[in-house]
């Protein structure tokens, strides 16, 4: 069992005598370098270690040099390297070498950070002593709008925070406000040419006007260079999130081992893959394995390039930062072989498509994946980050694959300096963790074994999938992939006007399309093909419907070098698809709003109108409300369906469109071939390009003086400002005690909300933009913001006064209490209809604690730890469903809350639950992981339900009220 305290010490190495495996010490020699020490578990004599798979070795390894007899004790290291009979049994300690946190994930957790600093400090304790543990990486990256589309502003709000009123129009500085005037064809600008008459260089560049209308060259009165679009959407980005902005970086001088790159440098993933993945890291002397959890679920592309990692939640982020290792049972490890050939009409994204859909049948939920075979080989680094990147989709942890040579030669392409790859190779080796793929002996025993047979996998299917999903989802019962639209009513047409020309919209018209390459799409053969293909569509006289919302966002500054030098950029922009900026824009709802005509041409024929996107996630309603349809497509096919203008096309009998003379161009005339995507590969995507990556974040020139002169406060604790909308202190650690006050029983609780099945994050805690008549806007605008100073929940997230009243705030909410879909929630009590919030507040202000009653896969989605967090400062105990997301239900048990699962069969209609009854749940002294409890309703009624608790780790945490606390109070002891 686990020790029910924390300790917070500084955790260093301790590689002295007492270190129960120094005589697993080994010194590296190389030829260019230093003697190196490691461990080396070969040393343990033991011949189970070379039939472990290689991710468990990578977990082995860090036992053995983290084992200090209290996280990490001997008997981990025997559990873990008797795999074979413990695995799926054993609980093991796993201390990452890093955490990686993006900016909306990442701010509540060194907010929580700086809290519980005031906390400590309140109770006599050295507020220092409050740091990461663990090396930390912060990427600012989800916090990026798309305020300029086309070089079009579209409803820019204003910057937004504290007290104050938003003024109509701003003038924006730096970059923006003297290049935004600029004219002429050099730069790809007014569509009249070569503006002679063009201000010269020494005249007065007039200010950007923040407001819905067009920028226009004064001159020709037509629109200015598309490539100032992505200036634009960054001067505005940090211009509004300035507070973010002024407390990372506070954080990255007050804390210890925290590293923020600001925002125009890349996506999480990119700037993950390209320049802080390192496969071998070093430290105090010694090389070990590079590792990471990061606070994304498609934080697992990583083990592509053969870096364990994987995603979880913020909570559990927030421990591992504290020097806790996560506590994980020891997993089953399937064996992926792959043999066959790569058929010459696939792309990447479809081998990839294809072994998703393999896994996903193959029931591989929770385990390890570990790809092996001479498939292997024939998959770039590429390939196999994209690959792994996907592990959400078919519900593997990781989806691994071992160092080998295509590994080394992707790092040697991307400017690896050359000792470090010696000192990568041969430590690798040393330790077997370096894969041979022509070498059979070196297999290792897996769990069981997947055989890929064939990676001949053709690109048409997607072509016809969302053909027959349109048809199929229009017809379905209103929820879950369905829209129940008569059949009478599927070929409506609506008419309506814009920019002075008439078009038409029906169901299945694609008003969205988003090019992204920061996850599953951050391959650059995928990127290069939608490029060749838009220079084919432009060259064959196919244009973009100008409604339709494009645009491109790059992971990052690599994705733009190589679309430019190889020459497509241009005919993307053309199209439509210009840079926008460099960050999570259209995934996580940050969509410009859609032309007004449009929105009211969809309105009025009830459409089902559709966005396309080459994203990672595509829930109903998240790019904008008035989309219900959204799909995932590779990039080449989102470009695609723009320019078709619909997604109900079959791309094999139908064209694409008509060309000016009239002729019809189908897909397959504008498709180009693997070997022009690899020829233009091989040339574009060189060392040069990772070599300007590191140099600009090693210099720290990130944003230019925006960042580089913003002024912080020099403080151990940071100064809250009580205008602030942004940063807030929350009140997790409010009344922190030495003494645990063990929650009691749960007695007569109201249902907050009684949900059905596959609730997500996005329905809990919304992500996108904040809406005007919720309870967010309410307090908002008692602070004197307008609505176009709102921002979105994800930027808000350091708010916690925000985040509670945006929690079930989710427009598409469907709570049966009130029988049709809103943010809305039944006051049982009185009887009346109120915001949740409101009822929550009122449920708390009478006495009364909460419970959520739930279907099945509650809590599914993309990770957010304000999911759990709001429902906690909601007043909410427990939350008892069919079934519960893994991560989310870590969460909750993270927070204090209590996850509760039916009993098999059961569910709340089997047991003629109607909500409106209280719940009393009795609480044993003595919890135990996986114990049965017993319901009593109001009624008489009452059911059995099954804790959902681990271990006892999440024991202790719930006990304590929430692993916060519990880290707070063990500084306390």
């Amino acid at each position: 069992m686990k020790k029910l305290h924390v300790k917070c010490s500084v955790f260093v190495f301790c590689f002295c005598a007492a270190h129960p495996f120094n005589h697993l010490i080994d010194t590296l020699q190389t030829e260019k370098n230093k003697a190196k020490k490691y461990f080396n578990p070969q040393k343990l004599g033991d011949p189970k270690y070379e039939r472990l798979p290689f991710s468990i070795r990578v977990l082995l390894e860090a036992a053995i040099r983290k084992c200090d007899g209290f996280y990490v004790k001997q008997e981990d290291v025997q559990n873990i390297l008797n795999w074979e009979k413990l695995q799926n049994e054993a609980e093991i300690p796993f201390s990452p070498a890093r955490v990686l946190l993006q900016d909306f994930t990442g701010i509540p957790a060194l907010v929580d950070l700086a809290a519980m600093r005031d906390a400590v400090a309140k109770n006599g304790i050295d507020p220092n002593l409050i740091n990461p543990k663990c090396p930390t990486d912060l990427i600012v990256d989800h916090s990026l709008q798309i305020d300029f589309s086309k070089c079009a502003i579209q409803n820019a709000p204003n910057p937004g925070g504290g007290d104050g009123h938003g003024a109509t129009q701003r003038s924006v500085p730096g970059r923006l406000s003297s290049r935004s005037s600029q004219c002429g064809s050099s730069r790809g600008g007014c569509s009249k040419g070569s503006c002679s008459d063009a201000p010269s260089s020494s005249s007065k560049a007039p200010v950007v006007q923040i407001e819905n209308t067009p920028l226009l060259c004064p001159f020709h009165l037509q629109p200015v260079s598309e490539q100032e679009t992505a200036l634009k959407n960054q001067e505005m980005e940090l211009i509004r999130n300035k507070e973010r902005l002024q407390f990372f970086k506070w954080c990255s001088k007050a804390f210890k081992n925290v590293s923020v790159v600001p925002p125009d440098i890349g996506s999480v993933h990119q700037v993950n893959l390209e320049y802080l993945s390192r496969v071998v890291q070093e430290s105090e002397g010694f090389v070990f394995p590079d590792s990471v959890v990061g606070t994304d679920s498609h934080t697992t592309m990583i083990n592509g390039l053969g870096i364990l990692g994987w995603g979880v939640g913020g909570i559990e982020s927030e421990a591992v930062m504290l020097g806790q290792p996560v506590s994980l049972t020891l997993p089953q490890v399937v064996g992926c072989k792959l043999v066959g050939s790569i058929s010459t009409l696939a792309t990447s994204i479809d081998i990839v498509l294809g072994i998703t859909k393999h896994l996903r049948q193959a029931g591989i939920s929770g385990k390890f994946v570990e790809f092996f075979g001479p498939g292997v080989s024939q998959l770039s680094a590429a390939d196999r980050t994209t690959i792994a990147n996907m592990c959400p989709e078919y519900n593997a942890t990781v989806s691994f694959f071992p160092v080998d040579e295509t590994t080394l030669k992707h790092f040697k392409q991307t400017n690896f300096a050359e000792e470090k790859l010696e000192v990568m190779e041969s430590y690798l080796k040393a330790v077997k963790l370096f894969r041979s793929s022509d070498d059979q002996a070196e297999d290792p025993h897996y769990s069981e074994v997947e055989l890929l047979t064939s990676l001949q996998v053709l690109c048409v299917c997607l072509f016809i999938y969302l053909f027959i999903y349109l048809i199929i989802y229009l017809l379905n019962q209103v929820g879950f992939k369905g829209f129940h639209i008569p059949r009478e009513k599927q070929g409506i047409l609506v008419p309506f006007q814009h920019e002075g020309t008439e078009y038409t919209l029906s169901h299945g018209s694609v008003v969205i399309a988003a090019v992204i390459s920061c996850t599953n799409n951050c391959n650059p053969s995928v990127m290069l093909t939608a490029g060749l293909l838009a220079k084919k569509a432009k060259e064959a006289g196919l244009t973009v419907k100008p409604y339709i919302r494009t645009s491109l966002a790059p992971g990052s500054g690599m994705v733009t070098h190589y679309l430019n030098a190889s020459g497509v950029l241009p005919y993307l922009s053309q199209l439509g698809f210009e840079v926008i900026g460099y960050g999570c824009a259209t995934c996580v709802g940050n969509t410009a709003p859609l032309p007004e005509s449009v929105v009211d041409a969809i309105k009025e024929g009830d459409l089902v109108a559709c966005g396309v996107l080459s994203g990672s996630r595509h829930f109903e309603g998240r790019l904008c409300d008035c989309v219900r349809a959204n799909y995932l497509a590779s990039p080449p096919l989102v470009v695609a369906y723009a320019i078709a203008g619909t997604v109900g096309i079959d791309f094999e009998k139908e064209p694409l469109g008509l060309n000016a003379e009239g002729k019809e161009v189908f897909l397959k005339d504008v498709w180009p071939s693997k070997e022009e995507v690899q020829d233009v590969e091989e040339h574009t995507v060189v060392a040069s390009i990772f070599r300007a990556l590191r140099s600009r974040i090693q210099v720290e020139d990130f944003t230019g003086p925006f960042w580089n002169n913003m002024d912080v406060p020099d403080s151990v604790l940071f100064p809250w400002d009580p205008k602030s909308t942004y940063i807030r202190c929350p009140p997790f650690f409010s009344k922190l005690s030495k003494e645990v006050s063990v929650p009691g029983s749960i007695d007569n609780a109201h249902a907050l909300l009684f949900l059905g099945n596959k609730v997500t994050t996005d329905h809990i805690s919304p992500a996108g933009s904040i809406a005007r008549i919720s309870a967010a806007a309410k307090y908002l605008q008692s602070k004197r913001l307008t609505p176009r100073e709102f921002n979105s929940y994800g930027a808000r997230r350091g708010n916690d006064a925000v985040m509670t009243r945006g929690t079930f705030a989710s427009i598409k909410l469907q709570n049966r209490l009130i029988g049709k879909t809103g943010p809305k929630t039944l006051h049982v009590p009185s009887g009346q209809m109120l915001d949740v919030f409101e009822a929550a507040e009122r449920y708390q202000r009478d006495g009364f604690p909460l419970i959520i009653l739930a279907g099945k896969e509650y809590g599914s989605g993309s990770s957010r730890d304000w999911a759990a967090k709001g429902p906690y400062l909601l007043g909410v105990r427990a939350v008892i469903a069919e079934s519960f997301e893994k991560m989310h239900k870590n969460h909750l048990v993270g927070m204090g809350i209590a996850p509760l699962q039916f009993l098999p069969g059961q569910n709340a209609d089997s047991l003629e639950l109607s909500g409106k009854e209280r719940f009393s749940i009795s609480l044993p002294e003595e919890l135990t992981p996986q114990q049965e409890l017993t319901v009593l309703t109001s009624t008489g009624k009452s059911f059995s339900v099954v804790t959902l608790f681990e271990n006892e780790m999440d024991v202790a945490f719930y006990r304590h009220g929430g692993l916060l606390k519990y880290v707070a109070r063990s500084m306390l002891q």
